[in-house]
C-alpha cells in the first residue's frame, strides 16, 4: 500500500481512472458544468460559487491571483474507464458472464438474474440480453457521518454501484462495488440528489444508446 497520498496518484495516474472535482451549489440548485461551468453564482438561488475570505485583500496588479476556493464540490468517478478496466482482466471478463452462461437454471431463487422483474426486462429488450456482456447495475446511497460523531449533523453522501453479472458471493465484495459519485455535506441533499446524479445519467445513457462503448474482453 502506498504510504502517502502522492505516491497513491502515481500509481493510479498512469491507469487512467480520472477523478472529477465538480463545483456545485451550497444550496443543491446546479452543478458548474456544461452550460453552467463559468458562471460564479447560481442562476437559481443566487448563491456565489466561491467562498469570500475576510483576509483576501484581492487579486494584487503584478503577482498571479490567488487561488478561490469553491463553496461546494462534489467528486465524480466515471465508470466507463473502470468498466474497460475491468475487462482487461480475463477472469473479471469472464465472471461478467456468469449470469448468462454459469447460471444454476431452475425453480429456485438465488441471484437476481433469477427473479421475474430481470425476466421482464429480458423480454422488454431481447436485443440487450444477446450479450452476456451487456451489464445490470444496482445503484444505492445512503448518508454516513465521516467524523463517527453523533452530536455532528454532517452527512456525507456517497453513491455505490453494484454488478448484478458477477456471481452471489462476488457482486457484493468491495473490490467489485463501484463508489462513482460522492456528495459532500454537511446537509443531505434530499429531493436535490437528481442534480448530483445527472453526470452518471449521462454516462449511463451512453452505455445504454445504440452505439453502446467499444471494450476490449480479455477472456473471448
Amino acid at each position: 500500500m502506498p504510504a502517502t497520498t502522492y505516491e497513491a496518484k502515481k500509481l493510479v495516474c498512469p491507469l487512467g481512472l480520472e477523478v472529477q472535482k465538480i463545483h456545485a451549489c451550497p444550496n443543491d440548485c446546479i452543478l458548474y458544468r456544461g452550460e453552467y461551468e463559468n458562471l460564479d453564482a447560481c442562476p437559481v438561488c443566487s448563491a456565489l460559487r466561491y467562498k469570500i475570505r475576510k483576509d483576501d485583500p484581492g487579486d494584487v496588479e503584478g503577482e498571479p491571483p490567488r487561488k478561490r476556493v469553491p463553496a461546494k464540490v462534489m467528486w465524480y468517478l466515471p465508470i466507463i474507464p473502470r468498466l474497460k478496466r475491468l475487462f482487461r482482466n480475463k477472469d473479471n471478463a469472464k465472471l461478467m458472464r456468469w449470469h448468462k452462461e454459469e447460471r444454476k437454471k431452475d425453480s429456485m431463487l438465488r441471484h437476481p438474474a433469477d427473479g421475474s422483474q430481470w425476466r421482464k426486462i429480458d423480454r422488454t429488450y431481447p436485443e440487450f440480453d444477446l450479450d452476456a456482456r451487456n451489464i445490470r447495475f444496482g445503484l444505492s446511497t445512503d448518508g454516513m457521518n465521516p467524523f463517527g460523531e453523533m452530536s455532528s449533523g454532517h452527512s456525507t453522501w456517497p453513491v455505490t454501484l453494484c454488478l448484478y453479472n458477477l456471481p452471489p458471493w462476488l457482486c457484493m465484495k468491495r473490490k467489485f462495488i463501484m463508489m462513482p459519485v460522492l456528495i459532500p455535506g454537511p446537509k443531505q441533499p434530499g429531493n436535490d440528489i437528481d442534480v448530483y446524479l445527472r453526470p452518471l445519467v449521462e454516462e449511463l445513457l451512453l452505455l445504454w444508446g445504440d452505439e453502446g462503448v467499444r471494450m476490449w474482453d480479455e477472456y473471448k
